[in-house]
């Protein structure tokens, strides 16, 4: 009598079915394949010069990151720290807290020191040139002298640079008067405010102001940091 055919696939059917599921995905037939754990694909967070902190109510540029100590700050521009809240956040859906506000300065000066409180982002000692122009490591603080490189970066103008033009400058803006300013021929527009301003691996200033714009040629005007070090007992590192 002829062998009847069964009901079951053969083993041969059972392999190719399983083979194709797993070149599928069909992990709801086979079940999660031996190697499908979950994978850390989020980047580690770093909050350099020339990125953004966020608060409640204000938008900064970081200025550069010093170091008293253990402990790490952030420089931003007084005139826009004093417009937001004093906690700051890496984010702007203010999910991610980075630090708060200890001082802030404006007018007579404007700058404003954030110390860092958390540690679930990093905060290396160096800038940020703009999308895909890499970093600058900077390594000391000092005076700017006229006639000195300086190189910017901006949110909105990016990484420029020119010359140191005049020091011990006052300038009225926001509502008050800062002296002690340095002027670069380096032109900047709306949106560069707090941005870094270095010569070589050298911190010497934060954009403050400006004038004109980078259609028809400007100037920039800068908080210098020695002093602002200096006030917090601070250091670039």
């Amino acid at each position: 009598m002829a062998r009847t055919r069964s009901d079951h696939p053969s083993n041969l059917t059972v392999h190719a079915v399983a083979l194709l599921a797993l070149l599928l995905g069909w992990t709801a037939l086979l079940g999660p394949a031996a190697d499908a754990a979950p994978r850390e694909t989020t980047a580690a967070l770093a909050v350099r010069g020339g990125d953004v902190l966020y608060s409640a109510g204000a938008r900064c540029t970081v200025g550069f990151n010093a170091r008293s100590g253990s402990t790490d700050f952030a420089l931003l521009s007084g005139r826009c720290a004093q417009t937001g809240g004093t906690t700051w956040y890496a984010d702007a859906a203010l999910t991610v807290p980075v630090g708060v506000t200890t001082g802030i300065s404006f007018p007579g000066n404007d700058y404003a020191t954030v110390r860092y409180t958390g540690t679930t982002v990093a905060r290396p000692g160096e800038v940020s040139l703009g999308a895909g122009a890499g970093t600058r490591d900077i390594t000391a603080a000092a005076h700017p002298v006229v006639g000195q490189s300086v190189c910017h970066v901006g949110r909105t103008t990016g990484y420029r640079c020119g010359t140191v033009q005049a020091v011990n400058v006052t300038v009225n803006y926001g509502g008050g008067s800062v002296s002690g300013l340095f002027r670069s021929n380096v032109c900047s527009e709306p949106g560069d405010m707090g941005g870094p301003a270095f010569s070589g691996t050298t911190a010497i200033g934060i954009i403050v102001g400006s004038s004109g714009n980078c259609g028809s040629g400007g100037v920039t005007y800068y908080q210098p940091v020695v002093e602002w070090l200096s006030v917090y007992g601070l250091s670039i590192y």
